[in-house]
């Protein structure tokens, strides 16, 4: 089976304009108000407090009406319409313009912490029929997210926010251009967690021609986004137009920037703690602790997780009987059924009589997981990060780890740049 290139094309921005006065502060445009982080990330009160926020945010698009943490059917149909209905008013308000020329987009992001991270912001070519992807997933995906994007993004006729690649650069050509751009960015904004980012283009067709045949021959890999990655080949795959071929990504060069791999924590709601420890002490060893959850982790072997109750008490859960994970997982990789994740969906959460359905999920923060139990009378379960290779080493086999069990950043700020499929209309 042939591979197909690895292709970043180049497009025309969909990008915030600056007609409202209101927005000005010491004399510049407070893009920052405007922006929004990945559409999953927020929850319900995040999401409502985004929208609320600024009549144009971009959640007001890509979150309408918190459409994500609603169940399918009903009004459904009719709130995907008035999300792309609101986008069209922004574009015929002025609120949104395209860029005047296709481009691939630099985007720098600076942490409040200090970690920087550049990137290239383009259209990614998705795989034909018959040819093997040069982008590989790392995690499964479940049908309704990706029905939910698939809606949105079919009825608004756009990408509003990209998806998280990686590849491995090794400081090629690609790498080289994405560093050299310097001068005035098109935009800059510091939004309230304390990130900076910062937006170039490069049109050059010599920089843009370095930069394509140096990622011809590479492949990438699904940081953050497997959701909208499989929103995109369906889209493909459903309406064939040329617009449709194309998704909008950033990719990051690793070797370069190397990414922050959180972990992605679960509150299980109503789910008794003291109970659950004492089911988790029929397949593996349980111990109470008192250290950082951190250290308590980085102790033992994997698969290990930490069970913690609403009161804050924390038992740590490691030593799996191995007879219990192959039992769980037949057909899996050693290395698979030694995942945290997969320990607790496949073998903990039928203990607890757990679905899917009940699990909350909390990107990097253990103790807004604790806080969240705490509120939900609940368990906080504390999982581990994966290492970045790793998560390369699970996708190169072609095995994908259990839905959500990484946390891959700085994540792309939503808003910056947005792609429409048909920007000659």
């Amino acid at each position: 089976m042939p591979r197909q290139p690895l292709e970043l094309a180049p497009f025309r921005g969909l990008r915030y304009a600056s007609p409202d006065v209101d927005r000005f502060i010491d004399g510049e445009f407070d893009l920052a108000r405007l922006l929004a982080p990945p559409y999953d990330v927020p929850d319900a009160r995040e999401a409502r407090d985004l929208q609320r926020s600024d009549p144009h945010n971009a959640a007001r698009v890509t979150l309408p009406f918190e459409l994500s943490r609603q169940s399918p059917g009903g009004t459904v149909p009719r709130r995907y319409r008035a999300a792309a209905d609101l986008l069209r008013t922004w574009i015929g308000d002025g609120v949104l313009a395209l860029d005047g020329e296709p481009a691939l987009y630099v985007y720098e992001q600076v942490t409040a912490d200090g970690r920087r991270q550049r990137g290239l912001v383009g259209n990614l070519r998705l795989p034909e029929e018959g040819a093997e992807p040069a982008v590989r997933p790392h995690e499964d995906v479940a049908d309704p997210p990706v029905r939910d994007r698939f809606s949105l993004m079919a009825v608004a006729r756009a990408n509003l926010e990209p998806i998280f690649l990686v590849y491995r650069g090794g400081g090629g050509a690609a790498s080289a251009v994405t560093e050299a751009v310097s001068g005035t960015p098109l935009v800059s904004a510091r939004t309230r967690d304390g990130a900076e980012h910062r937006l170039w283009a490069v049109a050059d067709p010599v920089r843009l021609r370095r930069i394509a045949d140096d990622l011809a021959d590479r492949s990438a890999l699904i940081a953050d986004g497997h959701h909208r990655y499989a929103a995109y080949r369906r889209l493909h795959e459903q309406y064939g137009e040329p617009g449709w071929r194309y998704g909008l990504a950033l990719l990051v060069d690793s070797d370069t920037h190397p990414p922050r791999l959180g972990a992605i924590h679960r509150v299980l709601p109503g789910l008794d703690t003291a109970e659950a420890v004492e089911a988790a002490r029929t397949v593996a060893v349980v111990e109470r602790v008192a250290e950082s959850f951190e250290r308590a982790l980085a102790d033992v072997g994997a698969p290990a997780l930490l069970l913690v109750s609403a009161e804050g008490e924390a038992h740590l859960v490691y030593g799996f009987d191995e007879e219990a994970l192959e039992r769980a997982m037949p057909g899996r990789s050693p290395d698979w059924r030694h995942l945290s994740t997969a320990a607790l969906h496949e073998v903990l959460m039928p203990l607890w009589q757990a679905s899917e359905e009940q699990v909350r999920m909390v990107h990097d923060d253990a103790d807004e997981a604790v806080e969240a139990a705490r509120d939900e009378r609940g368990t906080a379960v504390i999982v581990p990060a994966l290492g970045v290779e790793q998560v390369y080493a699970v996708a190169d086999r072609g095995e994908p780890t259990p839905r959500k069990s990484t946390s891959f950043g700085p994540k792309p700020r939503t808003g910056l740049v947005m792609r429409l499929v048909d920007p000659a209309e």
